[in-house]
């Protein structure tokens, strides 16, 4: 079955001298992953590698076998394209670590349009933004959403959030932030993506990321830190 979609890049892997593998997510089949045969080759193919720069947006067709195994491309195109991301240093290494975060949650092969939709329009909004030293950690919160693991919002008056019941109590224990972190994540739950970038220090949003972290590792078996974390933090230090 011949499969036409949009596609986001999530993470490229090379493969020998020549080749990639390249993991994406797609509109119509969920996660899908790609083998691209002499993407480094010169020449007529050498413009594949431009293809699949950390979130790229594609439009791409392939023969869908639905075997779990990897597929081939049949065209690719650009769908929209970005006017700063790959330009800005901040911008750019934060898609290195949303690609890379993404490619961790996001492993199942099953059609999900309105969570594509999501992350789509994020991506596009976080192009056109100057202002974004907030929004990984936005997002990291609203994805919990769509993986059943958000906070429970309705226990917000009470002073510790325990990462491990997603849920704020009056009661410290092992699985508890402290107070302080507690707070940053109830004030991180009430803003949306038009929210002052500024309400944040540096120091914040490292207790934060920090947090966020731990919080999907508690709730997801498959996620780890992602090898960009560090890039991350010493970009917002």
């Amino acid at each position: 079955m011949i499969i036409q979609t949009k596609a986001i890049v999530l993470s490229t892997l090379k493969f020998q001298d020549k080749s990639l593998v390249v993991k994406c997510l797609t509109k119509e089949v969920g996660v899908q992953t790609f083998f691209v045969r002499n993407a480094f080759s010169k020449g007529k193919s050498s413009a594949k590698i431009a293809y699949f720069q950390p979130l790229m947006l594609l439009d791409i067709s392939f023969t869908f076998k639905d075997k779990g195994g990897m597929e081939y491309f049949k065209d690719i195109k650009v769908d929209k394209v970005y006017h700063s991301i790959y330009y800005d240093f901040v911008k750019n290494s934060i898609a290195i670590f949303i690609g890379e975060f993404l490619g961790m949650i996001v492993t199942e092969q099953q059609k999900d349009e309105t969570f594509y939709e999501f992350i789509e329009a994020a991506l596009l909004w976080f192009d056109l933004q100057d202002e974004v030293a907030n929004f990984h950690l936005l997002l990291l919160m609203e994805l919990t959403k769509y993986l059943g693991t958000y906070p429970d919002i309705t226990t917000l008056d009470k002073t510790y959030f325990d990462w491990q019941e997603g849920e704020f109590t009056n009661i410290s224990s092992a699985s508890c932030f402290d107070a302080e972190g507690s707070y940053l994540l109830k004030r991180l739950v009430r803003l949306t993506f038009e929210s002052d970038q500024k309400v944040f220090s540096a120091r914040d949003r490292k207790l934060l990321l920090d947090q966020l972290i731990r919080y999907y590792e508690a709730h997801s078996s498959v996620f780890h830190k992602p090898k960009s974390l560090e890039i991350l933090k010493e970009v917002f230090r």
